[in-house]
């Protein structure tokens, strides 16, 4: 396969790794838009959240899990932000299912 974060949970290219589990694989994104921005990744590959099935509901629940873990982790006491993009009018740009943790700032409503 040809994907992108495939090729980083699997260490095949360099990342800079904040939290992995068996199911689960986090690091730091490479364009931040706050000064924490983690992307977090399923290390099955699924093309989006519209790909998503009934058979991922514990995987989704574990990513946002891992969302929380990571926040406590970096001192996001105060607030944060989960995104999740789908499809082409909703902002995604890898066509692999990716949480965005943004917070260490005031986010703003409505984002874009």
């Amino acid at each position: 396969m040809d994907c992108v974060f495939c090729k980083i949970a699997a260490r095949e290219i360099p990342s800079t790794a904040v939290y992995q589990d068996e199911l689960a694989y986090a690091f730091a994104d490479i364009h931040p838009q706050a000064p924490v921005h983690i992307i977090i990744i399923p290390r099955e590959h699924i093309g989006s959240l519209a790909e998503a099935g009934v058979g991922h509901r514990t995987l989704l629940g574990h990513l946002m899990r891992a969302a929380a873990e990571i926040a406590r982790k970096k001192g996001l006491a105060k607030g944060y932000r989960v995104v999740v993009n789908t499809g082409d009018e909703g902002g995604r740009t890898v066509d692999h299912l990716h949480l965005h943790l943004m917070g260490g700032r005031q986010m703003t409503w409505p984002p874009g």
